[in-house]
Formats: C-alpha cells, structure tokens, sequence
C-alpha cells in the first residue's frame, strides 16, 4: 500500500474542528449507517477517519502516515475482516486492527485476538467501550512505531561500518574475546582492539550489553 493517505470515498475525513488529531482511525464496513455513526463518534474525540465501505476498498487506498488503526467488520461480502487482517500481516503492516461484529461467538473471538486483534466488540456495543478499545490501539500503533524507528536508526548506525568493523561487531556480540577474534580473522590483536573501539564509536555505545541489544534490532528488522 503506497502514497500518503486513504482515499475516502465519503465527505469530512478530518479530525472534528477544535480538537487535535490523535491518528487516523480506517473505518470498514458495509454497512454505511455504522460508518457515519463510528465516524462522529472518532471525529467528536479528535481522530481523523477514513471510511470504506469494503476490505477491497480499504486495500485498494493509499495508506495514512499519521498513527492509524482499523475498525472493520467482521463480515462483510467478498472479503471480510479476517481476509483484510492477513493481507495486512502478509505485507508486514503492523496496524493494530479491532473487530466488530453483529454475529460473534467465542470461536470467532479467540481467533481475532490469537491473529492479534486489539479487541473484539459486538454490535451494539457501547461507545466507550469502542473508545477505549481505539485508545489501546493507538498506543500499540506508538509502540510499533518507535520500534520501527530503533530499528531504522541501527540499520543506519550499521551502514557506517566498513567490512572488517562488522566482523568485528559480529564477534563482539558472539562473546568472543579479542584475541578469538584476532584468531578467526587473522590479524592482529591490536588492530581487533582498534576496529572494536571505532565500531563502539559509530554505534554510539560504551558497553557489550547496548551494542548486543543494537544488532538485536538489526536482526528484527
């Protein structure tokens, strides 16, 4: 899903005038009383809102590159609320998705949050539980995107090491001593000593424990 923002294909995608913008919260749903119902709510409380009126309309859009999370129905023709949470996970899109549905079971439920579903709600629900459910969601959207931010800056950090320096690193957070690392590379001692503190250095790190928890995100990533 490329571009900067979801094409809306109903009026007023903005956060409610006088409030500040929280994120953008996808509202997907056949069902268009439920959108323009979900939609004042959001807006009242200072979201931006996309509405789509399918999973295939929703996927069909740019993405918005505020905080988002997605509110869909479970049921819906075509594609449903599940089919719209695996292709976001097959594109690695880590957007927290909440459930809402007007013919749940609990087999239904447990397979929404086991695929990582914020939360599960039955229509009707009540509007704060639904808020609340929203709030949970934007605070793991902020998570995942300081994740993917450390992630980012390591990968950057990483770029600045010649060839030699991430052999080194790499011994480093194997626990190898200096001179098992001289060993397997076949050089002096010294000149590991030497390559060890510049790759401290570009990292920005003075200790094993915070470069070891770098390459972890580098792994991640």
């Amino acid at each position: 899903m490329d571009g900067t923002d979801f094409a809306r294909s109903e009026p007023d995608a903005q956060a409610a005038p006088g409030n500040a913008c929280h994120g953008t919260v996808v509202i997907v749903d056949d069902d268009r009383l439920v959108r323009a119902s979900l939609d004042s709510l959001f807006r009242s409380v200072g979201y931006a809102t996309r509405l789509h009126g399918s999973a295939k309309d929703a996927l069909a859009a740019p993405w918005p590159d505020t905080l988002t999370c997605v509110v869909t129905d479970v049921r819906m023709p075509d594609l449903g609320g599940f089919e719209l949470q695996a292709w976001l996970a097959a594109c690695q899109a880590q957007v927290p998705i909440i459930f809402i549905t007007g013919h749940g079971d609990i087999p239904m439920t447990v397979r929404a949050m086991k695929a990582g579903a914020v939360d599960f709600l039955s229509k009707p629900f009540r509007d704060q539980d639904m808020l609340d459910a929203v709030k949970a969601a934007m605070d793991r959207a902020r998570a995942n995107r300081e994740v993917e931010r450390g992630h980012a800056q390591a990968r950057s950090l990483y770029e600045t090491l010649t060839p030699r320096e991430r052999d080194v690193l790499w011994g480093v957070v194997r626990g190898l001593l200096n001179k098992q690392i001289a060993g397997e590379l076949g050089i002096a001692e010294i000149t590991v000593k030497l390559h060890r503190a510049n790759v401290m250095r570009k990292m920005g790190v003075r200790r094993v424990p915070d470069l070891v928890r770098l390459t972890d995100a580098l792994g991640q990533s």
